[in-house]
């Protein structure tokens, strides 16, 4: 008899993913970028309140800011959240930004500003991490997309969108994508037609 509920916790279901993600994406993560990453999922699927906070009450620019503004432990802390939201909504919701204001470029700038700030502490067992997600941000948004897609949480069924979106991010994975679809990606056009 076939096994239809598999008995797994989140992590090792998203390790899973997040591994093959990599793979698929070619992407270099070391293991324990790898490992944040799996747990930044983990964690987002019991939104905590001060994570669902930094989604709906403060732009992410003012909470920059912010963190410019502050010091020590507490400016460490705004900044990883501010990393770890924009790297999830950028990755695991894309089509949420759909004619939003703001972008997965927005969520991109300021996110792997974030972990590039964070990257400098030497003192920090995760600096490495934060510097291999800001270097890699876009690449690591891709494996987010996939594992989201791939949890059918959601889909990038809009091929418009799909292309507006390798307009803006040069993905190498969003033009695969495209090219999976019939679509060559044309880079002369440019981000200038984009409103």
């Amino acid at each position: 008899m076939t096994q239809l509920v598999r008995n797994e916790t989140p992590t090792e279901y998203f390790k899973e993913l997040v591994e093959a993600a990599l793979v698929r994406q070619r992407l270099q993560a070391g293991e324990l970028t790898a490992f944040y990453v799996v747990n930044l999922l983990t964690t987002f699927i019991h939104l905590g309140g001060e994570l669902r906070t930094s989604l709906e009450d403060e732009p992410l620019a003012l909470q920059l800011s912010r963190a410019q503004e502050i010091g020590g432990s507490r400016r460490r802390h705004v900044l990883r959240v501010l990393g770890d939201v924009s790297l999830f909504v950028a990755g695991f919701f894309p089509d949420s930004l759909n004619r939003r204001l703001v972008d997965v470029d927005y969520y991109a700038t300021l996110g792997g500003y974030a972990y590039e700030s964070l990257s400098h502490a030497e003192s920090d067992t995760f600096a490495p991490v934060f510097a291999e997600l800001a270097e890699s941000f876009l690449g690591f948004v891709d494996v987010l997309t996939e594992v989201s897609e791939r949890s059918a949480i959601t889909t990038n069924t809009d091929v418009l969108r799909l292309y507006e979106k390798w307009l803006r991010t040069s993905s190498r994975r969003t033009g695969q994508l495209l090219v999976e679809r019939g679509i060559v990606p044309n880079a002369s056009i440019g981000s200038r037609f984009l409103q």
